[in-house]
């Protein structure tokens, strides 16, 4: 059983770029940006990535910077027209406008980074919010139907690929699943709820709950296996709070295929175990879990493909389909 998904580079969003040529993709995150330009045949022909600053304007430049220095790289010597930037971005983000409002982490409060950046460009823009550029970048190339993404980062989050496109929701909040208030223990969201998922199962939870180590999970499973009981309680409130945000993935959505991305996932194969071993368990407690088959059709993204910035540029590229949403 493989422990990361390996799609292809020769995939239907390759085909999608051959008909119109390059595709650039920058990933903003809180202490690096990332960008690739993907070329006509769907394969990454640059890379570039660099230090992030704070600030509405100074994210513009950094972006137009990462924009001007891929193209650079790719047009001297190729000459493939350009046609798309998309833009991976925390936060809350209005991808029809290109809209940007409390990505906190790069202290901004509200940016229409999608109209500032086509100006400075002179290309279209389309901004998504970072997780579902990651889901794109992560489910390219697997040629099912649909995909759900898991993001143990920081916070926790999902997003919902299907037939190639992000799903979005009415409101924009398709996926929030780390604000679902199941956990018994009642800890103090962020969002003003108790019980959240993100209480237990991010990033910023698992440190909380173990800060004897940085990062605290590959140390919290080492003195968890050496018998040590503090450990195995904070390991088991992790896990368990994993293990419920794909049940809750896989009874509401039902997809193909269930990817666990984000820094946490860091820890590799030894944390996929662990949450396939959890979900094993509950089903043999529940024959409805168990007729899931979750342990099956869960897996962790590649960690060595730059899904961030792969998934801003395909989202750039779906945009081109349908006019009416590209950003003006």
């Amino acid at each position: 059983m493989t422990n990361a998904l390996q799609p292809d580079t020769a995939s239907d969003s390759g085909v999608l770029a051959r008909k119109h040529g390059l595709r650039l993709g920058i990933d903003i995150g809180g202490t690096k940006i990332e960008g690739v330009a993907i070329g006509p045949d769907g394969r990454t022909l640059a890379h570039w990535r660099t230090a992030s600053r704070q600030g509405n304007e100074a994210v513009l430049e950094d972006v137009v910077r990462v924009a001007r220095k891929l193209l650079g790289l790719v047009h001297q010597d190729r000459g493939i027209a350009t046609v798309s930037l998309g833009i991976g971005i925390p936060g809350l983000v209005d991808s029809a406008h290109g809209q940007v409002k409390e990505a906190v982490n790069l202290s901004i409060r509200r940016m229409d980074l999608g109209p500032q950046a086509r100006s400075a460009l002179g290309m279209p823009v389309r901004v998504e919010n970072d997780v579902n550029a990651a889901a794109l970048g992560a489910s390219r190339g697997l040629g099912l139907p649909s995909v759900a993404f898991i993001n143990l980062g920081t916070g926790l989050g999902a997003s919902i690929i299907r037939d190639g496109r992000i799903i979005h929701g009415a409101s924009g909040c398709a996926g929030e699943i780390g604000h679902v208030p199941v956990e018994p223990h009642g800890f103090l969201c962020k969002c003003g709820q108790r019980g959240c998922l993100e209480t237990v199962a991010s990033g910023s939870a698992i440190q909380a709950h173990w800060p004897h180590a940085t990062p605290p999970l590959p140390d919290m499973i080492a003195k968890a296996r050496q018998g040590q009981a503090d450990a195995q309680e904070a390991l088991d409130l992790a896990i368990g709070g994993m293990a419920t945000a794909v049940q809750i993935v896989g009874v509401s959505l039902d997809p193909d295929a269930i990817i666990l991305g984000g820094g946490v996932t860091r820890t590799g194969p030894a944390l996929l175990e662990l949450v396939r071993s959890e979900l094993a368990r509950r089903g043999r407690a529940s024959g409805f879990v168990k007729s899931q088959d979750l342990p099956d059709r869960i897996s962790l993204a590649a960690p060595d493909r730059r899904i961030g910035a792969i998934g801003a540029a395909l989202a750039g590229a779906v945009d081109d389909r349908d006019p009416s949403k590209r950003t003006q």
